[in-house]
């Protein structure tokens, strides 16, 4: 289909983009509806999830790839974890003001973490002093 652009005015050529735009959606989603279709079919056919196909896709949702390790539980609601990094959630804040509870206490393991070795500085090199010859 074939348009000549050079005569229509701003307006036309507004209305069209909006329109084609439009249209370029409902492709796009038509499009992904028919690759989906197509992967499942492909899966079911060869008795695969997608999680065997892609470890780290398809799993749980909301739980990005590489989330961590839970290090911290929450006593009063055990469901309720924390990584050890990021900001730390309102719960282990709400809980360290209680008497007697420290960030050890709340560790899964009921360990505190092992503190990773400290860097060392090398000790400088010393160099022979070259002697003038003369």
């Amino acid at each position: 289909m074939a348009l000549k652009l050079d005569g229509m005015s701003p307006k036309e050529l507004s209305a069209l983009i909006k329109d084609a735009q439009a249209r370029m959606v409902t492709a796009r989603a038509g499009q992904i509806d028919s690759v989906r279709a197509k992967i499942d079919a492909l899966l079911k056919a060869e008795g695969l999830q997608l999680a065997e196909v892609y470890p780290g896709r398809g799993g749980k949702p909301g739980k990005r790839a590489g989330a961590g390790v839970p290090k911290y539980r929450n006593p009063t609601n055990p469901a309720q974890t924390w990584t050890g990094h990021g900001m730390k959630p309102a719960w282990f804040r709400a809980a360290l003001k209680k008497p007697g509870i420290t960030e050890a206490s709340l560790q899964i393991d009921g360990q505190p973490p092992a503190k990773p070795p400290r860097a060392t500085k090398k000790a400088p090199v010393k160099r022979a002093a070259k002697k003038a010859s003369k």
